[in-house]
């Protein structure tokens, strides 16, 4: 099985109206993908965003957890939370896990005819290769500038409701993923 991170991006990403954005971290984005990350193991959970006041309030709330009181309180949630490293890039995530990575993107909206599907792309990940990055975005999804840049693209989890409803959190989003290509079978 390859090495297998995960990343999540706040910029670029998209809002409602397809503008690119900078959005803000979320506790329940830093606890509850950490938490899928490690049941899934994970090697690295990255947190990507550009302003330092926002990787410092994701460092506070890493520190709180991994050394601080929370760590003594809830034992339990400090190994997954020390699987979080905050960046300010895509770029750092990538070059932290060394030449040759891959960045794998996934996206509520489909790319077209170059997407790998889910069985498939667990099947590349259980032959030798090179470490991959899983990344999700924040917002409404991914910017052009990622989705552009990417080794592989991912079929997007879809529902089966006739109306095509679609828009999960990315939290639910990334814990899907990771038992679809992690996940016992």
């Amino acid at each position: 099985m390859r090495t297998v991170a995960l990343a999540l991006v706040h910029h670029p990403v998209l809002d409602r109206q397809s503008a690119i954005v900078t959005t803000a971290i979320t506790n329940l984005d830093l606890h509850d993908i950490a938490r899928s990350a490690r049941t899934f193991g994970v090697s690295h959970y990255f947190v990507t965003h550009p302003i330092a006041a926002q990787r410092e309030l994701a460092a506070r709330v890493r520190e709180h957890w991994t050394t601080g009181s929370g760590a003594r309180r809830i034992p339990d949630r400090r190994p997954a939370m020390e699987l979080l490293r905050i960046v300010a890039s895509l770029d750092e995530a990538v070059a932290e896990l060394g030449p040759g990575a891959e960045t794998w993107v996934t996206s509520a909206r489909s790319g077209g005819a170059s997407e790998l599907g889910l069985e498939d792309a667990r099947a590349r990940l259980e032959s030798p290769g090179p470490p991959v990055l899983l990344v999700l975005g924040t917002g409404w999804g991914l910017g052009p500038s990622i989705l552009e840049q990417a080794t592989v693209r991912l079929a997007p989890l879809r529902s089966p409701r006739e109306d095509g409803y679609n828009h999960l959190s990315v939290r639910a989003a990334a814990a899907i993923l990771l038992d679809r290509l992690l996940g016992v079978r």
